[in-house]
């Protein structure tokens, strides 16, 4: 797909929780065809610290509000910095960048979205897009507490949700892989982004009963376009960038010990 640099307007600025803003984002013509499982490179304006631009999840497309929506997790100064912007500024947006999930191929496939802290924010795209094609999906969030999980009305929209909670304040306790509904239900497709140790769990429990599964890995990009390898990842086929031959992999290319 054909990548664009263009000055987003911010719409909308809401703060989830402690740690996580929504940015909307839109532009004065019609933003371009973005897939499920894209992420975009997001250039920080005023920050002595951050020269680099950040890499964000697309986490819902508007189009009848021309919006493209950004999940900001708070961890360092560039971020912070993202998190404070106000409707009517403009942001420096590089997107789309990578590739995509591979949708269902009949609406009758029993499909399970995986998602994990801030790994849930490309999961809400996917879910949308899914419904669209006539498949309903099923949504397995995980977080330490309650106030760590996010948009959980948004999910709702398109398909059931479960959630899992370390502490128990919310859903089942313990981690998405030990949540009920995968001993209930069997799922032909898995997808699933998050901390890597959750996609490791995930990917092993797909291949323990044949599920095909494809993972959205979150390696450190740099550039988004391929040229500081920052973010290779080993794979059967040697080492890809990660920002450019992904984010999305199937769990079979990749040389995980599941």
């Amino acid at each position: 797909m054909k990548k664009f640099i263009l000055d987003l307007i911010v719409t909308e600025n809401t703060r989830l929780s402690t740690n996580y803003v929504l940015l909307k984002m839109t532009a004065p013509s019609i933003l371009p065809d973005m897939l499920p499982g894209q992420f975009a490179e997001l250039l920080v304006d005023g920050s002595q610290k951050t020269f680099l631009r950040r890499p964000i999840s697309i986490n819902f497309v508007d189009k009848e509000r021309n919006e493209v929506w950004f999940l900001i997790q708070i961890i360092g100064d560039g971020t912070r910095q993202l998190a404070e912007v106000i409707p009517g500024n403009k942001v420096n947006v590089m997107f789309p960048l990578g590739n995509s999930f591979t949708m269902p191929q009949t609406p009758s496939e029993n499909v399970l979205l995986v998602g994990g802290g801030v790994g849930t924010a490309p999961m809400l795209y996917l879910g949308e897009q899914i419904a669209k094609s006539g498949c309903k999906p099923t949504f397995l969030l995980g977080a330490r507490s309650k106030n760590d999980l996010l948009q959980l009305t948004e999910f709702a929209i398109y398909g059931d949700v479960y959630t899992t909670t370390m502490d128990g304040t919310h859903g089942e306790k313990g981690y998405v892989t030990q949540h009920s509904i995968l001993n209930r239900v069997q799922f032909d497709q898995i997808y699933t982004c998050g901390p890597k140790p959750m996609m490791m769990a995930v990917a092993k429990h797909a291949k323990e009963r044949s599920i095909s599964c494809e993972v959205s890995l979150e390696n450190t990009m740099a550039c988004g376009i391929g040229a500081c390898l920052c973010c290779v990842e080993n794979t059967s086929e040697g080492h890809l960038c990660v920002c450019t031959e992904g984010p999305v992999f199937n769990i079979n290319k990749l040389l995980w010990q599941i």
